[in-house]
């Protein structure tokens, strides 16, 4: 009998059986349209963050909800400075439920730590590859940190008031570290954090009111 020659297979087909066939073109415009996604939500935050400039200190005055919202910008933000830190401060000495004001704020960072997420999840690596400046620097060192340690990397600096919280966002987004990863460790970062500030505002204009002989 004549034996026929083997045909060669497709690459891709050959690739796909039996195995799970990676959307590779779909993944990538998918994660571009994270990153375009991101990019424009911090544009637009920084945009409110100039524009309301003076009306952001007056959040203040809606407690709970103004905790979360100028948290919301003053974690998506780090070029333009936010009063998030004063506010939440204040609110803490001021507030019947120091903690709530606590977790009000820290899920105001995370969900401008989610726009920082996706920003890196679909442009952070072209970071590398562009003009060499003092965020691109900070966010390539902080890439090769998070390379080695990455969950307890961010951990940390979500935990702690700091400016490397930022790159280490955009590093997660592009290491590609699951949502579900990424949503848990910055929450329970941010929570201690702005703990750390709501009780010491509590505890600070609470000192100095006592020391002035007025009872919180």
């Amino acid at each position: 009998m004549e034996q026929q020659a083997p045909v060669n297979k497709p690459a891709s087909e050959a690739n796909s059986i039996g195995t799970i066939k990676i959307p590779e073109k779909k993944s990538a415009k998918w994660a571009y349209a994270l990153g375009i996604i991101g990019v424009i939500l911090t544009i637009l935050m920084a945009v409110a963050v100039i524009y309301y400039s003076e009306s952001l200190k007056e959040l203040q005055a809606y407690g709970y909800v103004g905790a979360f919202l100028i948290s919301i910008l003053g974690g998506a933000t780090i070029v333009i400075p936010v009063p998030m830190l004063a506010v939440v401060f204040a609110l803490g000495g001021v507030m019947e439920y120091t903690w709530l004001v606590g977790i009000s704020a820290a899920l105001g960072e995370l969900v401008g730590a989610l726009t920082i997420y996706m920003t890196g999840h679909g442009a952070g690596r072209v970071l590398v590859e562009s003009k060499h400046g003092k965020i691109q620097s900070a966010y390539e060192r902080m890439l090769g940190l998070m390379e080695k340690r990455g969950h307890l990397v961010l951990f940390v600096v979500a935990s702690v008031v700091n400016p490397f919280f930022y790159p280490a966002a955009l590093a997660a987004g592009a290491l590609r570290i699951g949502l579900g990863k990424y949503t848990a460790i910055v929450l329970a970062g941010k929570i201690i954090k702005c703990m750390t500030v709501v009780y010491a505002g509590y505890w600070g204009i609470k000192g100095i009111f006592q020391a002035i002989g007025i009872e919180l």
